[in-house]
């Protein structure tokens, strides 16, 4: 009986875990030097920590759960790209939906409100004045 064809899973080196594990700390510090920092406008930092999270993630995938473009993760790339798929969906729908929830009930606030009773002059029957 023949083994040698038989897929091993790759578990990677103790050398790709550090390296991965030094990248991820490297991109977990960036983030947070610039929040810490406190020179940088906001938008800045946003996009900073945007960018610093997409390549943390890609990082992540390649050195810790082992995905790379190769024909035997095609269909484990496959499965990670319709889940991400379905949660953009998801968490896209139901920002939408929050959002216009939130214009709808803002609509409400925009009518005149009306006075209390005991905030009115009982002294002064007749319109109210503007």
């Amino acid at each position: 009986m023949d083994h040698a064809n038989d897929a091993v899973p790759y578990h990677g080196t103790l050398k790709g875990y550090l390296v991965g594990f030094v990248l991820a700390l490297i991109l977990t510090a960036i983030p947070f030097a610039m929040v810490m920092n406190g020179k940088l406008d906001q938008s800045t930092v946003l996009w900073g920590i945007f960018l610093a999270a997409l390549v943390q993630i890609i990082v992540h995938l390649h050195f810790f759960l082992h995905l790379d473009a190769s024909a035997k993760e095609r269909w484990s790339v496959i499965s990670l790209s319709f889940t991400a798929l379905i949660m953009t969906i998801f968490i896209g729908g139901t920002v939408w939906i929050m959002y216009n929830m939130h214009l709808r009930m803002m609509l409400d606030s925009k009518m005149p409100v009306m006075e209390s009773p005991s905030s009115m002059s009982m002294a002064t029957p007749g319109p109210p004045q503007p």
